[in-house]
């Protein structure tokens, strides 16, 4: 639904004040530059940024706890990581990897790689550096129901400053979701003697080299990192869950047990009764969706979900109890608050339909009807019962904001994530050793030169090489 875009006088005095230069943030940036490049009128944009440079979590570092201002490290990226989705479900139909590396590329890439890509695509749309505030750090956003504006205090970083209190009209939050990790308890762990960390910490799996782990739950980070821990040396590898298992044909040095109970030194007792000996313990026990920086009623609660609750197209904040009452005025904005699978082009579209809604091209329907329509796929989402009805479900989200938003591309690779799920349990081992064609370019990608589980030097030289 469209109405007339606001006059060019009134957009140029709006401000907005975006939260984060990751992966989300940048598509926002992206699409309104692309648009002042077509003549467009735009609001004033101001991003503040925790980190020195671009990327969000992408931006890996050896650090763990404190960042070099002092801040708790935001990234959880660890050394080895190599893509465990392929790379053509996650292609921008306006820049594709085969015209960023100028020729087909396997559909398994490592970190460098992807970061490459996303640093490419951001290129392409020119220069809006200039709108990026590095190292300030957000402390305080409360909206004044008098002059409708959100009043933002930031941090100086390096200069250790608070700055002065700063006016916007909308406030969009693109700061992501994996930064604080949740971290249960256990009996006798506060005994355990050996390393105990968070997935979040995790950088390196040679440090298991030789050695036993367990890794506490079923996520993507637990899959990951048993298969990380075992290519790169570790002895074995015990996957405790809560729910149910993964279920995957695991070799021999990985196996699965129903959840742990306690600790007794290095013994594991778990809920079957069955022990065993561990040298380390992994927590990958997902993250805490965390916004101290919000005052209460702007503050989005939600456990990790592909569609939180209280958001109107996954996007426009309703408020605490969905009722769209003293909450920014439908000027508070969640970019990339859902659990992924869909995930660069999931944030683009999403970016994008942000960016038409704030100049005025998108109306949006009475509180009425927007807390019918969250509501409604809040719960079919939580009818959802296996991983192929996620998939088709965030496939949905995506089309639905793309439509609306009149995005211009088709992003529907449903068939490519289904694809790769099928792969995945028929051997979890050689899912990345596939090939996929992009959906935009019709390329097959070629096989990659080595099998992921001996690919061992994940640089960019070795990956695109020969070998």
């Amino acid at each position: 639904m469209t109405t007339e875009r606001k006059p060019k006088m009134a957009m140029s005095k709006l401000k907005i004040c975006l939260i984060g230069a990751g992966p989300s943030g940048m598509s926002v940036m992206f699409h309104l530059n692309k648009l002042a490049q077509a003549g467009i009128q735009i609001p004033q944009v101001k991003c503040y940024e925790k980190q020195s440079k671009c990327g969000g979590l992408w931006n890996y570092s050896w650090r763990t706890g404190t960042d070099p201002n002092g801040e708790p490290v935001h990234g959880s990226m660890y050394r080895y990581l190599w893509s465990n989705g392929p790379k053509e479900a996650l292609e921008f139909p306006d820049y594709t990897f085969e015209k960023h590396y100028k020729r087909a590329i396997p559909s398994f890439p490592p970190r460098e790689i992807l970061f490459d890509y996303l640093k490419g695509r951001w290129k392409s749309g020119g220069d809006f550096d200039n709108w990026i505030n590095y190292n300030k750090i957000v402390r305080d956003v409360k909206y004044d129901n008098v002059s409708k504006q959100f009043n933002v205090r930031t941090k100086d970083g390096v200069k250790n400053e608070m700055g002065e209190t700063e006016n916007f009209d909308y406030v969009l939050v693109a700061s992501g979701h994996y930064s604080v990790p949740h971290i249960p308890e256990f009996p006798g762990i506060d005994r355990f003697p050996g390393r105990v960390m968070h997935a979040h910490d995790f950088r390196d799996a040679s440090e298991f080299e030789g050695k036993r782990l367990l890794l506490i739950g079923s996520s993507y980070s637990a899959e990951d990192i048993a298969l990380q821990a075992i290519k790169y040396g570790a002895k074995h590898v015990t996957c405790t869950w809560r729910s149910k298992p993964m279920g995957f044909k695991w070799p021999e040095s990985i196996s699965e047990k129903p959840l742990i109970q306690k600790f007794d030194g290095k013994t594991c007792t778990f809920k079957d009764g069955s022990t065993t000996d561990v040298d380390a313990v992994i927590m990958c026990t997902g993250y805490l969706h965390s916004y101290p920086y919000l005052e209460d009623n702007l503050r989005l609660r939600s456990p990790n979900s592909l569609y939180p609750n209280s958001l109107y197209k996954g996007t426009v904040w309703m408020g605490p109890n969905g009722d769209g009452n003293d909450n920014g005025e439908n000027k508070l904005l969640y970019v990339g608050g859902q659990d992924q699978y869909y995930t660069y082009t999931m944030f683009d579209v999403q970016a994008y339909w942000a960016c038409k809604y704030i100049l005025g091209d998108i109306k949006l329907p009475d509180k009425a009807s927007m807390e019918a329509d969250w509501k409604k796929w809040f719960a079919r989402n939580g009818s959802l019962k296996d991983c192929h009805e996620e998939i088709t479900f965030q496939g949905d989200f995506v089309k639905d904001l793309g439509k609306e938003a009149d995005y211009g591309h088709d992003l529907d690779v449903d068939d490519i994530f289904h694809s790769w799920e099928h792969d995945k349990y028929r051997d979890i081992l050689t899912y990345r050793d596939k090939s996929f064609a992009s959906k935009f370019t019709g390329t097959q990608s070629p096989i990659h030169h080595s099998n992921f589980m001996h690919a061992l030097d994940d640089s960019m030289e070795c990956f695109l090489g020969d070998k």
